[in-house]
């Protein structure tokens, strides 16, 4: 039985690096510099994640959602740090990335959030443009995941298959992801949160302050 678990421990550590070399060569300065820095290629502005942190960050004020630690799951170069930090100063931000390049360049913390395990759990987890990028069964995990991640809420966007024959620029989109349907996340999501809207989720154990009008229906 020890000789068996640990060849499962060995197969398991085998199949990390092997992701882990796969993503280093995926997400590497070409990657950086097709989608984040080059405006002519890139696939969101700074401008656009400067409102996407005001945004969030005003929706869980108005509910009553203290954020003092953000965890920001597959941050890529951090676009949305210095956003968070003029809209909640108060708050210490993460940044967890499974590519060794960014973790060398930016500092982050090198880590999966399908499986991360951090010393407490974040106010705020957010999870953007991530999970496209992993197949169903990891993906899944990972949704199940979240809820060892944050203590309250959780920001979440990914790539559907109606995001991509209705919304993107399929010039500057990165097609090799995973796509799924809105359905598809939001079930999974509902198992062990509520959503609160503009892509906030809460854990249920969460009771946001809103007159019944302001909430979900």
């Amino acid at each position: 039985m020890r000789a068996l678990a640990r060849r499962a421990a060995k197969a398991r550590r085998a199949a990390g690096i092997g992701r882990a070399d796969a993503v280093e060569s995926t997400f590497g300065a070409d990657y950086v510099r097709r989608f984040y820095l080059d405006p002519r290629t890139r696939v969101v502005t700074p401008e656009e994640m400067h409102d996407r942190a005001a945004l969030i960050a005003a929706l869980l004020r108005h509910a009553g959602i203290p954020v003092r630690r953000i965890l920001d799951a597959g941050c890529g170069i951090g676009l949305l740090r210095a956003p968070f930090k003029r809209a909640l100063p108060r708050a210490r931000y993460t940044g967890l990335e499974l590519s060794g390049y960014l973790c060398r360049k930016y500092g982050w913390v090198r880590g999966s959030v399908v499986d991360y395990a951090p010393r407490a759990p974040s106010d705020l987890l957010i999870c953007y443009d991530v999970l496209q990028y992993l197949p169903d069964a990891e993906a899944s995990r990972a949704l199940a995941h979240f809820a060892h991640l944050t203590r309250a809420a959780l920001y979440v966007s990914a790539l559907t298959t109606a995001d991509w024959r209705l919304h993107c620029d399929r010039t500057r989109t990165d097609r090799a992801v995973h796509l799924r349907s809105g359905a598809w996340y939001r079930r999974r999501l509902a198992r062990r949160f509520r959503y609160l809207g503009v892509g906030v989720w809460l854990r249920k154990d969460i009771e946001p302050t809103l007159w019944d009008m302001e909430g979900p229906a």
